[in-house]
């Protein structure tokens, strides 16, 4: 069976062929716009699309290509017209780089409105400087041998084609795998010891190259760009068509660049203003809003979900044990994998939690329970770089994580699952498996690992998957990952007695299996009991009780904190 790229690619070459052929001059024309528009498409695909950062100034990207390549042309820079555009890439990186690290620290519609002053700024200078050539009239030279407009529609053609393979890449890989985890969750992908700042400094740098490689082209096909070429309402405008086709998906980007070179041309047949072509995709952009996503996106997803239902997953391979008691350890006198010491966590005038000590001893399972509001999830986000400030002392194998962000302890050896999931739903189980793992795994350890915890097929996407099934996937991510500690919180929220069943033996065999201690916070009491070698009990931010899970689950004070029926005292049972 042929590769589908390769079909494609054969595909596009033999249209492209014929167009060029028997295409006028001004159909061409309008054809070479539409692959210039596709590559800026292809741009909004990587920095929103697939990262979810919202920047209004890819257009100004192209505009330093363009610029770049024209002082190349005049410069006489050795190499031609495909040097010059690689280089307009690279000087376009820098400039995404510069606006994107003050811009890291702004979210949403902060963060547009930074990226708009950036393209109106330099809308500004380049209004004020000249592009080279423009006042010697001196055109940009093609590639040699491409220079008629049959010849460069072939060679713009080609450049989008070799783009749309390296981003066909790039989602099969795990950066591709970790920009999409950024869009969905930043929490979940520090989670996963992503580094959120990188991975957004990665979108930028590489959708202003893909923008800056645009320019140069556009530069190409002109002979002679101005400003008024990369004006920075034209960048709304191209910004409210990609939000609307959806330009993450290569059907989405194709569609983008038609629209952006042909809808001008159509409304100005029609005797429509130009000035209102943006106003139609300002339109397009708030049904985006209303609907939840892209066209593109809606009609994929639409099509996985009828292919779902006509082939529903088998069964999980492994038939799930009885809820018996499954600890077979001796924890006693293990070392702690995670230490914590006096942890404090006040927000104003709520004191959290209450001066908790615990330890999760190496190759243990332990439970964290207690009643709503005892302060678990607070616990577990403390331990994991979440929360700002606390006092005490957090120690991985011994050595203080403090200092560290939620992404380096997640890389150290502390990662977590969320109460509410956060797996991203653009990915194929394969990837996100790979993604919450933190570390390269083959073919065969993806297969090995999803039929363990009686997930589906890697190629399945997981917006096909049910809620139940997704949570065995993150918990199966993260035990492929061996980390030292799994704190996982409340991982059988939403799962049938069969579910919870397979759950309650994968995670007794988790130390042994994969040399990780848990953390275990969980409603489910019956499963802390059958599966945790030690129970520890918060209640209004303080330990109540600790120790053996019968001995624990039977006490007063723990009764007394779960129905509510007396006040609770500090209780610790050894």
């Amino acid at each position: 069976m042929r590769h589908p790229i390769t079909i494609a690619l054969a595909a596009t070459a033999i249209l492209t062929g014929l167009v060029a052929g028997f295409a006028s001059n001004y159909v061409l024309f309008l054809l070479t716009s539409a692959a210039v528009s596709t590559v800026f498409m292809q741009s909004y695909g990587l920095i929103t699309g697939r990262a979810g950062v919202i920047a209004l100034c890819q257009l100004s990207f192209a505009a330093i290509g363009a610029w770049t390549v024209g002082w190349a042309n005049v410069a006489d820079v050795p190499g031609g017209f495909v040097v010059w555009l690689l280089l307009g890439g690279l000087a376009a990186v820098v400039a995404g780089v510069l606006i994107g690290l003050p811009a890291l620290r702004l979210r949403g519609v902060n963060l547009a409105v930074a990226t708009f002053a950036f393209a109106t700024a330099l809308d500004v200078v380049f209004t004020g400087i000249a592009f080279p050539g423009q006042d010697t009239f001196q055109l940009v030279r093609r590639p040699a041998g491409l220079t008629d407009d049959s010849s460069y529609f072939v060679f713009t053609v080609a450049v989008v084609a070799l783009i749309f393979v390296g981003l066909w890449f790039l989602d099969r890989s795990r950066v591709g795998g970790a920009l999409a985890e950024i869009r969905h969750s930043e929490r979940a992908a520090a989670a996963h010891g992503i580094s959120v700042v990188r991975g957004k400094l990665t979108a930028f740098a590489l959708s202003a190259f893909v923008a800056g490689v645009g320019g140069g082209l556009m530069a190409g096909q002109l002979g002679i760009v101005a400003a008024g070429n990369f004006a920075a309402f034209a960048s709304v405008a191209m910004f409210a068509i990609a939000l609307f086709v959806g330009t993450n998906n290569i059907e989405g980007a194709i569609a983008g660049g038609l629209l952006g070179a042909v809808f001008p041309v159509l409304i100005d047949a029609i005797g429509i203003p130009q000035d209102l072509a943006a106003l139609f995709f300002g339109v397009a952009a708030v049904q985006v809003l209303r609907l939840g996503g892209s066209q593109t996106d809606l009609l994929r997803a639409q099509r996985r979900q009828k292919k779902a239902a006509k082939n529903p997953p088998a069964p999980p391979s492994v038939p799930p044990p009885p809820l018996i008691p499954m600890r077979l350890r001796a924890v006693t006198d293990s070392e702690p994998a995670l230490e914590v010491r006096g942890l404090r966590v006040r927000f104003g005038a709520l004191t959290a939690v209450d001066g908790v000590d615990l330890v999760v001893p190496k190759g243990s399972v332990v439970g964290l329970v207690g009643p709503n509001g005892a302060g678990k999830s607070t616990f577990i986000n403390t331990v994991t770089g979440f929360t700002g400030q606390y006092e005490g002392t957090v120690l991985l194998g011994g050595a203080p994580v403090d200092a560290l962000p939620a992404h380096r302890r997640a890389r150290a050896g502390l990662r977590r699952s969320f109460q509410q999931l956060r797996v991203p739903t653009t990915l194929t189980v394969g990837m996100f498996l790979q993604v919450a793992a933190g570390k390269p795994l083959t073919a065969e350890e993806i297969d090995e690992q999803l039929a363990l915890f009686g997930c589906p097929a890697a190629d399945v996407p997981v917006d096909t998957v049910d809620v139940a099934t997704r949570r065995l996937l993150e918990v199966a991510g993260l035990a492929a990952g061996r980390p030292p500690v799994l704190l996982l919180d409340e991982p059988a929220a939403g799962h049938s007695a069969s579910e919870t069943r397979l759950l309650q033996q994968r995670l007794a065999e988790i130390p042994e299996r994969f040399g990780s201690a848990v953390l275990l916070v969980e409603h489910d009491i019956e499963l802390v009991r059958s599966t945790c070698d030690i129970v520890v009990v918060l209640d209004f931010g303080r330990v109540i009780a600790a120790g053996p899970p019968e001995r624990v689950l039977s006490d007063p004070a723990v009764i007394s904190a779960y129905l509510g029926t007396a006040p609770t005292t500090s209780k610790e049972t050894s």
